[in-house]
């Protein structure tokens, strides 16, 4: 099963999420916790009005501001803080293989991971 970088998924193929190679960057500024941390991301194309892909987190924490997902824990453990969003109370899920979540556009999260955390990620398809 091979799945060629950049390329996207077309139907009758498959990709091996675990050993997808993603290209790390450090988070940008505004997102460091103060913990150097690590991102990468694997665009796999899209189907109908919604983009899908691999996203990782090495071990750290960040801040982020979120946009409409739906998203899969693939490997790894942390945890996500989301704070008070449209009257509904702070709390924090804990991530782990096997995890559904959906988050919402414009949650403010603080992603706490304590094993490298990857996700199957999907999301409405942004207009070109």
């Amino acid at each position: 099963m091979s799945q060629q970088r950049n390329q996207p998924l077309s139907g009758g193929s498959a990709v091996d999420v675990a050993a997808l190679e993603l290209t790390q960057q450090p988070v940008q500024a505004h997102q460091n916790a103060g913990i150097p941390t690590t991102t990468g991301v694997q665009s796999l194309g899209a189907i109908g009005s919604a983009a899908f892909g691999v996203w990782e987190m090495s071990q750290g924490k960040m801040y982020d501001v979120e946009a409409e997902e739906i998203f899969v824990i693939t490997a790894g453990r942390g945890s996500v803080y989301i704070a008070e969003f449209n009257g509904a109370p702070e709390h924090t899920v804990e991530l782990f293989p096997g995890v559904l979540m959906r988050l919402s556009a414009g949650m403010r999260t603080t992603w706490s991971v304590s094993q490298a955390l990857r996700k199957v990620y999907i999301t409405p398809r942004e207009e070109s």
